[in-house]
């Protein structure tokens, strides 16, 4: 297995959200007149519509990532419309480990807790 990087190193590399969350996909640059701001998560293509800032009040990805710290564990985003009219983020999850996708995020790989849990 790889270099993985410290607790401190992944704390360091959280940045905060405009919604006040900490999340490791969100990126802004300020500096020296950038006005950049985007989520890595959601990458622009055919399935997902544009991010855009607020997006973040409405993501779970900040709340799913305080639950599971699996270094296993892959996060997909899409940002897609409800009923024509709403926005919204779907978020799915999905096990390097075992490959498999995961029903609850949160919760993480059953698996993987399976392995972990003493019998």
């Amino acid at each position: 297995m790889g270099w993985q990087p410290s607790r401190g190193q992944r704390e360091a590399a959280k940045v905060r959200t405009p919604a006040g969350q900490m999340c490791r996909f969100y990126y802004e640059d300020f500096h020296r007149g950038r006005q950049v701001q985007e989520c890595r998560l959601i990458r622009p293509g055919h399935r997902t519509l544009p991010w855009w800032p607020d997006a973040c009040r409405i993501c779970a990805v900040p709340a799913i990532l305080r639950a599971n710290g699996s270094p296993d564990l892959r996060l997909e985003a899409v940002i897609d419309k409800r009923f024509g009219i709403w926005r919204r983020v779907r978020v799915s999850a999905y096990c390097l480990r075992h490959a498999i996708e995961l029903d609850d995020p949160y919760r993480g790989c059953p698996a993987c807790n399976d392995d972990a849990s003493p019998t």
